[in-house]
């Protein structure tokens, strides 16, 4: 039985690779499949409809608002001028060195990273940062890769991803918050590395074909102006609560919300402004929430006591005890995490975690570290993820270049993530 699970698993990855299907609903669809094979009921304890449909679809519902709250607060960054007005001090302040410009948009990204994901992250800091870089003389590829690295540096700081894991693998925030900060230092240590690296490697290239650049409009910034100095404090509101005071992750959110709006708009905009922000941030978030409404029916499936049995000899018979084993096999799995592969936490991955951690393979702070350190590759290296489309194609290259280029350096992020796992928690 577990052998035709895992053979309705490839095929679910088959049909996610291929495009046959979107990821989400490839996802339900292997749910359901899975809970069949396992001799799951149809109705009832430990069924198709009661447990996996109806139990599983909304089990990350606070992850689902989590993400709202981050794209919301993601559209007043830019409404407001927040974003931009960071970006354009951070520009001027470098002036014509390359490397300090891109230094800079690096942190900028990062800020942003900690606040919303995926493609509206990279626009927030890439549609005045990417322009500028090129405009120095950074080659393109690495323009838009210094974007990517950014956003993955703040990804560990990332509330609404943090709310994910905690309710993905069952973990409370401080244990997901407590590897974070240990994963850190990996990835801000590769994003910088990428920037001194690439910057000096590929020299200056003076060389102006960005059509983007010139067709998206001005306008709106010119007329904003500069957000005010202490409106730009807005991104480390939620962190500084979060992780500071440890207040919970959804009012740490909104406070971030509420103080944006405070310090950049009059009394009488703000009825107007919370709304279309709002709305527009339902349009940002929908996309993933359908994403984890999916997620959350493969987990129920998965942890179907048919199909934890079927699977547990078969998963334990590959998975490394040994920490050394452990760190080596993980990470030459690495790729299997790009184009959507099994590895993929926002795909079928999320599945696997949930057979290792309720087969007992690992324990469930492990599995975090496994997840957490994928999905920094994933965030940046991924050809098919928006973030990473977005930026390649905004800076006129391909998402497979970019790809090459900062590959070796997420690689080596996980790599730390998976030692710093097995000397931890093994």
């Amino acid at each position: 039985m577990g052998v035709v699970i895992l053979l309705v698993m490839a095929a679910g990855v088959a049909a996610m690779l291929t495009r046959k299907l979107p990821t989400g609903f490839a996802l339900v669809l292997l749910a359901v499949a899975i809970a069949f094979v396992a001799g799951a009921p149809l109705t009832g304890e430990n069924s198709v409809l009661d447990t996996v449909l109806q139990e599983g679809a909304p089990a990350l519902a606070a992850t689902m608002v989590a993400i709202l709250l981050g794209s919301w607060l993601g559209r007043l960054l830019d409404e407001t001028g927040i974003a931009g007005t960071l970006v354009r001090k951070i520009v001027e302040f470098g002036g014509d060195r390359p490397v300090v410009v891109a230094l800079g948009v690096l942190a900028v990204s990062t800020l942003v990273g900690t606040v919303t994901g995926s493609a509206p992250a990279a626009m927030l800091a890439g549609i005045i940062g990417i322009p500028a870089m090129i405009a120095v003389g950074i080659p393109k590829v690495t323009a838009a890769g210094t974007i990517l690295m950014g956003i993955a540096a703040g990804m560990p700081f990332e509330l609404p991803i943090w709310q994910f894991f905690s309710t993905a693998l069952e973990l409370p925030i401080p244990t997901v918050r407590g590897f974070m900060l240990k994963l850190f230092p990996f990835a801000l240590s590769a994003a910088v590395l990428f920037v001194l690296v690439e910057t000096r490697r590929r020299g200056v290239e003076h060389a102006w074909s960005l059509k983007s650049a010139s067709a998206k409009p001005v306008s709106r910034r010119e007329q904003l102006g500069d957000a005010p100095w202490y409106a730009l404090l807005t991104p480390v509101v939620p962190l500084v609560l979060a992780l500071g005071f440890e207040v919970a992750i959804l009012p740490s959110m909104l406070a971030g919300v509420v103080y944006a709006l405070l310090t950049t708009t009059r009394p009488r905009e703000m009825n107007k402004r919370l709304l279309r922000t709002l709305y527009g941030a339902f349009e940002v978030a929908a996309a993933p929430m359908v994403l984890f409404i999916a997620i959350g029916i493969l987990l129920a499936a998965v942890r179907l006591p048919g199909a934890v049995e079927s699977l547990e000899p078969l998963v334990k018979a590959v998975s490394p005890q040994n920490p050394v084993l452990f760190v080596l096999v993980f990470t030459l799995l690495v790729p299997l995490c790009l184009y959507r592969g099994p590895l993929n936490v926002f795909g079928l991955g999320a599945g696997i975690a949930g057979v290792l951690i309720a087969a007992g393979i690992y324990p469930a702070v492990a599995v975090l570290g496994l997840a957490t350190s994928y999905n920094q590759v994933f965030g940046v290296s991924d050809p098919t993820s928006t973030q990473t489309v977005w930026s390649a194609q905004y800076a006129g290259v391909t998402p497979q270049q970019v790809m090459l280029r900062t590959l070796p350096y997420v690689w080596a992020v996980a790599l730390g993530g998976f030692c710093v796992t097995a000397a931890t928690y093994l």
